[in-house]
């Protein structure tokens, strides 16, 4: 008997959101079934405006990789420091996260790779070893991985196969099989690597106070 583990597959959760999510890992997860899970999956999905919110959310959190309780204490800790729209600064807090650094500079498969990465301490920022997923790294910031990392099959196929291009805000210099990405600047809203409409997302915590 197949013991039940509380974990819905990848593919699963994209195909119930219609969205490939890429920090998840392998593309393709609505290319045989472009259409949710289940029985009744292939027809027309009515949404409530809750409903609506809700699988916003729920992008950004199985894409980043957080739970509940973490998403919403980013939310405050963003709701208080902004500046501006909150939900930019929670854009840095979610794309400034180490591992999804890592994930963007094609230094792992997955943000769960990733993580892996940085709780076997394989992971350097500015040449020390970091073993936090969630330590958030800021512009000037230089992340590099163990030498041995660097001939390391996964990490070959990640760089041979990356799933997302290296976003703009990020850089990458090489000194033989060495590679290290840098910082550059802070990650905008337009820099979320999946369709997103922040507004839903907005009114969702519209009533988490800072």
């Amino acid at each position: 008997m197949k013991r039940k583990t509380g974990k819905t597959p990848r593919f699963k959760v994209q195909r119930r959101l219609m969205v490939e999510l890429p920090g998840l890992g392998k593309a393709g997860a609505l290319e045989r079934r472009p259409y949710p899970p289940g029985q009744h999956g292939q027809r027309r999905k009515k949404y409530s405006d809750f409903g609506l919110r809700l699988e916003e959310k729920q992008k950004i959190r199985f894409h980043y990789g957080v739970s509940e309780s973490q998403l919403k204490r980013l939310v405050i800790l963003a709701k208080k420091s902004a500046k501006g729209p909150w939900i930019n600064k929670l854009t840095e807090l979610l794309e400034l996260r180490l591992d999804n650094v890592l994930f963007r500079a094609g230094f792992a498969p997955s943000i769960k790779a990733a993580s892996q990465l940085i709780s076997h301490r394989k992971v350097m920022v500015n040449g020390k070893i970091v073993t936090i997923r969630s330590a958030t790294l800021k512009p000037k910031d230089e992340v590099r991985l163990k030498d041995k990392v660097y001939t390391n099959q996964a990490y070959l196929e990640a760089k041979q196969n990356p799933r997302l291009q290296l976003a703009d805000w990020l850089s990458k210099s090489e000194a033989g099989a060495v590679e290290t990405i840098k910082i550059n600047d802070t990650p905008e809203l337009t820099t979320i690597p999946f369709p997103f409409d922040s507004s839903l997302f907005v009114e969702y915590y519209s009533n988490i106070k800072k």
